[in-house]
């Protein structure tokens, strides 16, 4: 059996939650209180490195849900976690390209109006809806795991 399909690789579902937790605050805080002056760019470097973790680990967290026989809410919360893991990456990508698309649509005025939402909505998702999303996925799942441990 592989990896992703062992029983016993449920155990590490509550270690990959604490590391993205761990990568989400650090992440947070460099994008709003430590990003002062130089240190924004010599920290650089390891923001991408984290950042890359964080999707990483958000892909490998929706493999373990999916692959493993989780049930409920807690499957519900778990995938929440992860899809928001990968939220900011995909949506960021699709603004650029909405954005892109409304720049060579500039004559056609609906499509421009089209894209010009659809490149404000994807800006938003990414940078709004995916740390809320991942906010209420990880803090609901640690609240399951925790109640399912106790009993």
């Amino acid at each position: 059996m592989g990896f992703f399909t062992e029983r016993k690789n449920r155990k590490y579902i509550p270690i990959i939650l604490s590391m993205e937790l761990v990568i989400f605050v650090f992440l947070l805080s460099y994008f709003t209180l430590i990003n002062l002056r130089d240190f924004g760019r010599s920290a650089f470097g390891l923001v991408a490195i984290l950042a890359f973790f964080f999707l990483f680990l958000g892909i490998i967290l929706i493999i373990l849900t999916l692959k493993q026989k989780i049930k409920g809410r807690l499957k519900i919360l778990l995938l929440l976690t992860g899809l928001s893991a990968i939220c900011p990456l995909i949506f960021s990508i699709l603004h650029n390209l909405f954005y892109a698309l409304a720049v060579v649509f500039q004559d056609i005025t609906l499509l421009r109006y089209l894209m010009e939402f659809l490149h404000g909505f994807s800006f938003l998702i990414s940078l709004i809806g995916g740390p809320i999303g991942f906010l209420i996925g990880i803090i609901g799942s640690i609240m399951l795991l925790f109640k399912e441990k106790k009993s």
